[in-house]
């Protein structure tokens, strides 16, 4: 029991990074399903660039938006958006958006970094393309633009040609590992500049994490037991004939308050805009936007999870 209490542990502690390992290693699997199963090149002149292209480029697109889908932040944004629109309109949301968008883009890469090393797309694709083709014929035989397109098949005529397939191969890994190699940069270099302008510390954002995650685990265990009560009192009043007691329950203006997106404003800080709406001054008061409000990239996470830790479609 304490071993599995161990491991439950270490898994809700590093929760976020299996995540992402998950759906990287997912990615990658499916990518070999992929080049190995479905993946076909026609070794046709007129075929092969789009074919190609379109099992390298889609796939990854499929993967972003499926991103933005599954991520609970996107609905936290979109939901009531066109009740209202300012609000929308704001740049915090474009920030978000972004945000999103960064969050959203790890499985298309990881599925273009993993094609590009497997080799297959980029081969079918690159032998399909005539201005590609004249440069890597360069001197060689005459017939080798016509016979270029056969190579992913091992079909092409003079060796000469054939032997091009390493030439495609070697292009495809380089640029995967150039890719592989920007990302991380690029990410170490997103997450230096966000911890650097972060305008709270290191232990105090640990702190805000452990209160992010408690505040949604009691909220959803809360938001259970009042939503069963309720329906109880509901349900027994339906049979009995009688007029149900009176329940007290948050309104439509108070759930658009607590679900709007969360700001930092260093003159209030507030864990979360549940803390901010129990705190406000005067109960007729909105805590949208004051002055000094902002969004901070680093308290990203406030608004990552919600009552469920999915969004229902």
């Amino acid at each position: 029991m304490d071993k599995f209490k161990t491991v439950l542990d270490l898994y809700l502690k590093h929760r976020s990074a299996l995540g992402y390992g998950l759906v990287t290693l997912l990615t990658a699997g499916g990518e070999k399903i992929f080049s190995a199963v479905v993946f076909q090149c026609p070794c046709s002149a007129a075929w092969n660039l789009p074919y190609g292209l379109v099992f390298l480029l889609v796939p990854a697109l499929a993967l972003f938006l499926l991103g933005y889908v599954l991520s609970a932040r996107t609905w936290r944004l979109l939901t009531g958006c066109c009740e209202r629109a300012r609000g929308c309109a704001r740049p915090r949301g474009a920030l978000v958006c972004a945000q999103l968008s960064a969050a959203a883009a790890l499985a298309p890469l990881t599925w273009l970094a993993a094609a590009l090393l497997g080799g297959s797309f980029y081969e079918c694709a690159a032998s399909g393309s005539a201005a590609l083709g004249l440069w890597l014929c360069g001197d060689r035989d005459s017939s080798c633009p016509a016979q270029l397109p056969l190579v992913p098949c091992g079909q092409a005529t003079p060796p000469t040609v054939q032997d091009l397939l390493k030439e495609l191969k070697a292009q495809s890994q380089v640029l995967g590992w150039v890719l592989i190699a920007g990302v991380i940069i690029l990410l170490l270099i997103c997450t230096s500049v966000t911890r650097c302008l972060s305008p709270i510390s290191y232990l105090q954002l640990k702190f805000w994490k452990i209160y992010s995650e408690k505040e949604q685990q009691i909220l959803k265990s809360q938001a259970t037991e009042h939503a069963t009560e309720l329906a109880k009192e509901n349900i027994k009043c339906f049979f009995e004939g009688s007029r149900p007691n009176e329940y007290s329950t948050p309104s439509i203006k108070d759930w658009q308050q607590i679900s709007s997106l969360y700001t930092f404003n260093p003159k209030d800080q507030y864990y979360s805009i549940l803390h901010k709406y129990v705190n406000r001054k005067e109960k007729s008061n909105s805590i949208r936007s004051v002055e000094g409000d902002s969004v901070i990239p680093v308290l990203g996470f406030v608004d990552s999870s919600g009552i469920s830790s999915a969004p229902e479609l």
